[in-house]
């Protein structure tokens, strides 16, 4: 990632490759900076790598770029829609929108979304409740997809599923983004991509033998991703998984019970107004004194100090518009057959 780009020409030519490919001007407005903000805060395989599949399940029908969600429920601070598979960035941009809106009257306001297309990077969404300090909680499955092994198996039940929170605190807010398994499909297809190794053993082969060779999931038939905890403490992660799987797919109404559609996303979104329980103040009061007690903590050997989730994320975002964004290799290279179709022209590099 020797190269960096300006953020604001990548937003740019993002929102052109999908405009050109068919997807309403207003939704390019809201997915194109929501993927870049990924890379910004260094989330780099559910950015920008994500575009060019984006742009090929626009062209083949898989995602659409058109068009607006279903009302299936809708009473009030409860909301379920069908995404009938529209770009579900967009989606969960707007249905979060709706929710701080609602929140702010009900104090708590849950839309589930099902048929939504893939949604990119959690961690991008949360500061559109932080900051008009409100907590977020968002989580995100794909029922037509299994990559991930219950504890105990050797066979795929479920995805990654990831889940995020947002916490406003009289500072910056945490910003939590993790998900039910060791690692990611993005990260294991990447190294297997680049014939490297994971940092430990986080995946089994099809035997069960863990391993941290990712290629043991291409393998026919195919090994699969740990969940957190890994083959001593996976029930933690198994637990995790089943209750996002609860509440993205149950709560929606379309998951695993039926026919796979392909690859998309089931979402869960709760938005929370602190001022209908204790009152913004004394909820900052707590949230801040936790993340500096945290803060404070001496270091364990082979630490510095204590980072909070989110403050890596705020640091690179600031390198990054001061210096500008850097590109992990290859991703550019992956758009340009798109620019070069839709007679666009590539971003360059700042230091050209």
């Amino acid at each position: 990632m020797d190269h960096r780009y300006n953020p604001q020409e990548l937003i740019a030519f993002i929102k052109d490759l999908f405009h050109s490919a068919g997807m309403e001007l207003e939704k390019c407005e809201v997915v194109a900076p929501l993927l870049v903000e990924a890379d910004l805060i260094g989330h780099t395989t559910h950015g920008i790598a994500q575009v060019p599949a984006y742009l090929t399940g626009l062209q083949n029908g898989q995602m659409l770029g058109k068009g607006q969600p279903t009302v299936v429920s809708d009473r009030g601070p409860v909301i379920v829609w069908d995404g009938k598979r529209i770009s579900g960035v967009w989606l969960t941009a707007v249905a979060i929108d709706l929710a701080i809106e609602r929140a702010k009257t009900y104090g708590i306001t849950t839309v589930s979304i099902r048929r939504s297309g893939h949604i990119a990077c959690l961690a991008a969404f949360l500061s559109r409740a932080t900051k008009e300090d409100l907590l977020i909680e968002l989580a995100s499955s794909d029922p037509s997809v299994e990559s991930v092994a219950p504890y105990g198996g050797t066979k795929a039940a479920f995805t990654p599923n990831p889940i995020a929170v947002g916490i406003p605190t009289t500072d910056q807010p945490l910003l939590i983004d993790i998900s039910a398994s060791i690692t990611t499909n993005g990260l294991t297809g990447r190294l297997h991509a680049e014939s490297k190794k994971l940092p430990g053993l986080w995946v089994q082969d099809n035997t069960g033998k863990a391993s941290d060779d990712p290629s043991v999931l291409f393998s026919d038939p195919p090994g699969t991703i740990l969940p957190i905890g890994g083959k001593e403490y996976g029930h933690k992660g198994f637990g995790l998984a089943l209750m996002i799987e609860a509440l993205t797919q149950g709560l929606s109404g379309f998951g695993r019970a039926d026919p796979p559609e392909g690859w998309g996303a089931a979402v869960y979104l709760k938005i929370t107004d602190p001022s209908a329980f204790c009152g913004i103040e004394e909820f900052k009061r707590q949230t801040t004194w936790l993340a500096d007690s945290c803060r404070n903590t001496p270091p364990a050997p082979g630490f510095k100090a204590v980072r909070l989730p989110g403050d890596n994320a705020f640091k690179q975002r600031t390198i990054a518009f001061q210096k500008g964004v850097p590109i992990y290799p290859g991703l550019l290279e992956d758009l340009a057959p798109f620019a070069k179709k839709f007679k666009l022209d590539m971003p360059r590099p700042l230091d050209e």
